[in-house]
């Protein structure tokens, strides 16, 4: 289903039969056209907004260009809904630098915003240049629990059915893309890069969203590769290439009230390379309510030096200390690792670390081979939990 759609989406968006063809009109507009000078210097925010404005209100196919050239926006918001339109695509060809001038970004806002848009395809080989290195100093967020966050580069929010794929992001001043809300995404061909210093840059988090595909795509950040906060649905990647970053994480969840259940997550086919964490799902304790992740699949992974390939931590705590007067709350059940090959930097190469409050259920390994890059063996760590192993298993299974 999700692959018939996709060819639909890249083959025009599904327009249709012949005759349908011949009744959509076609439009085109350019940011050049309202007034966006290109330099790098002058603020073209306004013109790419009247842009959008005229391209959201175009009833057929349309598209929306961004040729080559150099483009200084603060926070800008491409809203829907666009009733008349069958499918929009912004073609970005273009070199997009974000405003330094924090200032400008009033509390909740984030650089580049798609809202409420169906049938959206954001493509062209453009770039999205968060230019975080001057605002990095100010994020406070990894030693202060109630801090201040710092502009996402590019957010989808309560999006269908949209296509993202071959744009670049760079350097973004916290997470570089987030998805929220969102319902069958679709992203290709996605490359994100930011030193493995840069705090809080994500390259890709998603939270409450359904039916999500991210595939064939490089990711190197100072946070994680990829991120999955709570109440997701049907989420498959594959073909994910991680490193520097602190891995592919599920979570951290448990940390607020009313948080929704994971379920139905696939990572599949990729590699983790120099990262401080592999696989990795992650809870606080202390959770003000309780919730699901359950039937997650973790198959065919390739870990090159990689700290703590495997690792479930349900005492999660990213400062000095926390609170740990309860445990985790989440509970966490099916979860199958398959086929996880490769070096670990750490001697405890699979760390499955369970609630005491609620043990984790049904987790099975099958073909583990990982290996200390040490002279010791590597070895397992276990706590709240009865795992089930079959295949090869190195390190041995935790008894």
């Amino acid at each position: 289903m999700k692959l018939l759609f996709l060819l639909s989406l890249v083959c025009c968006y599904s327009i249709g039969n012949a005759e349908t063809q011949k009744s959509l009109s076609y439009w085109n507009f350019n940011v050049l056209d309202y007034g966006a000078r290109a330099n790098g210097i002058t603020d073209d925010s306004k013109a790419f907004m009247a842009a959008w404005k005229a391209a959201c209100a175009a009833v057929g196919v349309v598209k929306l260009h961004i040729p080559a050239g150099t483009y200084l926006i603060g926070p800008t918001k491409f809203a829907g809904p666009c009733k008349n339109v069958h499918s929009l695509t912004v073609n970005m060809k273009g070199y997009l630098k974000a405003t330094t001038d924090l200032s400008q970004y009033v509390t909740g806002d984030d650089w580049v915003e798609f809202a409420w848009v169906d049938k959206l395809i954001l493509t062209g080989g453009g770039t999205f240049d968060g230019q975080g290195a001057v605002s990095w100093p100010y994020n406070k967020c990894p030693t202060n629990k109630h801090c201040k966050v710092l502009p996402t580069s590019v957010k989808f929010v309560a999006t269908s059915n949209t296509l993202v794929q071959n744009i670049k992001s760079l350097n973004s001043k916290f997470f570089h893309i987030a998805l929220v809300g969102c319902k069958n995404f679709w992203g290709k061909n996605i490359q994100i890069t930011a030193p493995s210093n840069s705090p809080n840059t994500d390259g890709i988090h998603i939270e409450r969203s359904t039916g999500v595909t991210i595939y064939n795509s490089v990711i190197g950040t100072g946070d994680d590769c990829i991120s999955i906060g709570h109440s997701n649905s049907e989420i498959l990647l594959s073909g994910i290439s991680c490193g520097p970053g602190h891995g592919i994480s599920i979570g951290s969840l448990g940390r607020y009230h009313n948080e929704g259940d994971v379920r139905g997550l696939v990572i599949k086919d990729s590699t983790l390379a120099g990262t401080s964490n592999g696989v990795r799902i992650k809870t606080w304790e202390n959770s003000p309510g309780t919730s699901k992740a359950v039937n997650m699949t973790f198959e065919n992974i390739v870990m090159n030096s990689v700290a703590n390939p495997i690792i479930i931590d349900q005492m999660y705590c990213p400062y000095s200390s926390c609170a740990s007067d309860a445990p985790s709350g989440v509970i966490l059940s099916d979860i199958f690792f398959r086929n996880i090959r490769g070096t670990s930097t750490t001697p405890v190469a699979v760390t499955l670390r369970c609630s005491r409050g609620v043990p984790c259920k049904n987790v099975n390994l099958q073909d583990v081979n990982l290996k200390y890059v040490g002279q010791l063996p590597a070895t397992a760590s276990c706590m709240n939990v009865k795992a089930s192993y079959s295949g090869t298993q190195i390190p041995p299974p935790c008894r």
